[in-house]
């Protein structure tokens, strides 16, 4: 029994999710014949478990397989729309039924805050349920210690350019029996889709109900007007939060916001934005506003505990606030400097005045000879730096 809905209404990515392992491309080492993966499945004895890997690579079609497979009660659940109401009734549910095996899959685990994933820990650990999580955020961050050490964790790679393309044709042959496109123009597509199933599924969709002739002009129209030429890890990706970070540093609210609302738009994670505000606010405002640094981190922390869309107007407030407050690389370039001489001059050694003498040999041997104890002494003329760079300035 399961809760997967597949129908004509759903978009043709879903349309096109396979039901078995036959029509499942890539992750081969993963879910090949002999694999564990595949003779777990196979024999119906799944374990809890999380799938770690980038969109549309094939965390949600495994866990769909599952539900195709399994003689448990499957539910699913999105951690951005369902919450822990919806959790304590699953369970609840499952504890009613304790002669039936119940399987939760939880899409975007990562964006359940600490609370939420604590109230899986108990049914998980009693097995009262099985859990299969999917992310695409590393686990070790992202997912309570307790809850990743109860679990077996599976990691996916980004679709390689054949599986991307095979995917694509099965696609055509099944939905666009009568459509005309040249293999250039699928090898275009799957090029542009960086390993994401999905993108690629969704550029076809949309260039199939096209009324003129497919181009591969047509292809990257398709692209700009549906975002999917927004590719997280690619160079769109390190474009535009370039464009934000220069905006912020310029001192443009204005395009800060818009080029904030591009990344979101384009489903950029807001904690990848979130840590790079925390970044900036030591590196583009440090000293002229300590607060900076304080606001970016609140923000990071409403962020991780909503998620989208409600975080939105939190990184908004940041970003404006970034932007409009006065500048100082002063710490960048200390940080800078400093390194630098670390780099240059090794593990030069501690001054013996700064040393720590915990023991009577430490103290014979001249470890804090001579120190000045600020607050009671007159220590202007000491240094603290080692001899080799005592006169080196880093502000």
């Amino acid at each position: 029994m399961n809760n997967f809905k597949n129908n004509l209404k759903h978009p043709l990515a879903d349309r096109m999710r396979p039901k078995d392992f036959p029509d499942f491309f890539g992750q081969a080492e993963l879910v090949g014949e002999q694999s564990f993966l595949r003779k777990i499945i196979q024999s119906d004895q799944i374990p809890s478990m999380i799938f770690w890997g980038p969109p549309g690579v094939g965390k949600t079609t495994l866990a769909y397989i599952i539900a195709q497979k399994t003689q448990a009660v499957f539910y699913q659940l999105s951690a951005v729309t369902g919450g822990k109401k919806d959790l304590l009734a699953i369970i609840q549910k499952a504890q009613d039924n304790p002669e039936q095996k119940t399987l939760l899959f939880i899409d975007e685990i990562h964006r359940w805050n600490k609370a939420q994933q604590d109230a899986l820990l108990p049914s998980v650990e009693k097995g009262i349920i099985i859990l299969i999580g999917a992310t695409t955020e590393n686990p070790s961050f992202e997912i309570n210690s307790a809850l990743l050490s109860r679990t077996k964790l599976f990691v996916l790679n980004k679709l390689e350019l054949k599986d991307i393309q095979e995917i694509l044709k099965r696609s055509l042959q099944k939905n666009y029996p009568t459509l005309k496109i040249k293999k250039e123009i699928i090898k275009f597509i799957a090029q542009l889709a960086n390993g994401d199933a999905r993108i690629a599924l969704n550029t076809l969709e949309v260039v199939a109900t096209a009324k003129e002739k497919i181009t591969i002009d047509l292809v990257k129209q398709v692209l700009q007007k549906t975002h999917l030429v927004y590719d997280k890890s690619g160079e769109e990706h390190f474009n535009l939060i370039s464009a934000l970070h220069k905006s912020m540093r310029g001192g443009d609210a204005n395009a800060s916001v818009y080029w904030l609302m591009r990344m979101l738009e384009g489903g950029e994670d807001p904690l990848y934005i979130a840590r790079r505000l925390i970044r900036f606010a030591s590196e583009d405002i440090g000293l002229a506003n300590n607060n900076a640094l304080v606001l970016a981190n609140v923000v990071f922390e409403a962020c991780h505990k909503l998620g989208r869309p409600e975080c939105d107007v939190h990184l908004t407030q940041g970003v404006i606030y970034l932007a409009k407050t006065k500048k100082s690389i002063v710490a960048y370039q200390a940080c800078l400097k400093a390194k630098k001489d670390v780099e240059k001059f090794g593990n030069l050694p501690v001054p013996l005045h700064l040393r720590n003498a915990p023991t009577k040999m430490m103290k014979d041997l001249g470890y804090s000879k001579n120190y000045k104890y600020t607050p009671l002494e007159d220590s202007s003329h000491q240094t603290y730096l080692p001899t080799e760079i005592k006169n080196h300035q880093y502000l």
